[in-house]
């Protein structure tokens, strides 16, 4: 399945806040905090649909990354359950690197709950590395959160087709 990814806009909040509520429940943000996100310059966030069905919303990701700073953080990222392991996590976190290199940073941080180890799994194989734990940081669930850390790769350059 082939997605297409568009920068987020306000008219998005309604389907991004129901991903939001049904993958993170309890940790959920809020639609206000979600929306002055969406808003500030310094993130950008993605939204992904398949090319037939633009109008729906299969899943989103942010990241705060003020330009020139040298680093950027995931704020969040989530996938309709209905369509998880067919590899939209893995472009939406692509598309959010190439988002943080494009803005210079050099290192990417993200958290992720201690008892995600789909979600852990996908970053590592994306590169990044748990490098601390802050002990309780999902309330009201007193789950610890696995801080990770991603130095951004250089672009790779490959040859023109027919060259």
């Amino acid at each position: 399945m082939a997605w297409q990814l568009r920068v987020a806009r306000p008219e998005d909040l309604d389907a991004i806040m129901a991903i939001e509520n049904s993958t993170f429940g309890t940790d959920a943000w809020t639609a206000e905090t979600m929306l002055a996100d969406i808003l500030t310059p310094n993130t950008c966030y993605l939204v992904a649909f398949e090319p037939e069905t633009p109008g729906r919303i299969d899943g989103y990701g942010g990241i705060l990354a003020p330009h020139g700073s040298g680093s950027a953080d995931i704020q969040t990222i989530a996938v309709l359950e209905s369509v998880r392991h067919r590899g939209l996590g893995r472009q939406l976190m692509r598309s959010l690197i190439g988002e943080a290199r494009r803005r210079a940073a050099r290192e990417v941080f993200l958290e992720v709950r201690a008892d995600n180890p789909n979600a852990q799994a996908l970053y590592e194989s994306l590169g990044f590395e748990q490098i601390a734990v802050r002990p309780q940081y999902y309330q009201p669930d007193g789950v610890d959160a696995h801080v990770m850390k991603l130095d951004v790769p250089e672009p790779r350059l490959s040859p023109a087709v027919g060259s």
